[in-house]
């Protein structure tokens, strides 16, 4: 990540394409805007952005549908700006592979802390030794998890794209096998205690990664749920 970290803003509103690019440049940051999907994956394309934050509802292809086909080529972290009010859209917002998201209308301070605590988590996990010697990676049934790349692969060493959220969640659960983590403990592991996220983003992320995992998503054998106590990462994990 460069010292100024790059934004990508997707909005069709150019007074808040304008208004957040101000804002960021006041508070250190690169800023490149897009007002639709065409737009945004050329200027991907054509930067190194760190995070992109992302309008639901754009003309045309919509942002669920943008983020959806973005999590097929890339695990940049994505905060969603959904409606004021709309559960269903959040939830669906982290379905299809959002890290985060933000309702309208909302203080700019706030958006800024999230996008602060997003690319906080990312530089962390970066911040780790990287020659192939000392990579941590933890392994579990067919599956090997590299820490310091942020990458799943499978046994046929195929690489299967998570999210950031997906892959700080799978991480916080190879770290504590064996042992049942309510969903408050997951949030705070993989989030952070002051991250202000409602219950049900746990379980949707859960979902996802058992899409990912699982060889039958509806009866699993990895990320098993614990009535009224939360999950429990069931296989056995090594390091190497």
């Amino acid at each position: 990540m460069t010292s100024l970290p790059h934004l990508l803003i997707v909005d069709d509103d150019e007074d808040i394409l304008s208004l957040l690019t101000k804002f960021f440049h006041k508070h250190s940051h690169t800023v490149t805007v897009a007002a639709d999907g065409a737009a945004m994956f050329a200027a991907l394309e054509a930067h190194s952005i760190d995070l992109v934050i992302l309008d639901l509802m754009l003309r045309g292809e919509d942002g669920l549908a943008l983020c959806r086909r973005l999590r097929t080529i890339s695990h940049v972290p994505v905060i969603m700006l959904t409606a004021m009010g709309d559960h269903m859209d959040r939830v669906v917002g982290l379905e299809v592979g959002a890290d985060d998201y933000l309702t309208k209308p909302f203080d700019q301070r706030e958006l800024l802390a999230r996008v602060k605590a997003v690319l906080r988590r990312v530089a962390a996990t970066e911040a780790l030794p990287t020659p192939a010697d000392t990579r941590p990676a933890l392994c579990f049934a067919d599956w090997r998890l590299d820490v310091a790349r942020r990458e799943l692969r499978s046994a046929d060493n195929t690489l299967v794209v998570l999210s950031g959220g997906e892959f700080d969640l799978l991480l916080v659960f190879a770290e504590h096998p064996q042992r049942v983590l309510t969903r408050d403990q997951l949030l705070d592991l993989s989030r952070g205690a002051s991250h202000a996220a409602y219950d049900r983003s746990i379980d949707v992320q859960v979902s996802r990664l058992r899409y990912k995992l699982e060889a039958d998503p509806k009866n699993p054998s990895l990320i098993r749920t614990v009535r009224n106590g939360g999950y429990i990462f069931v296989p056995k994990v090594t390091r190497g």
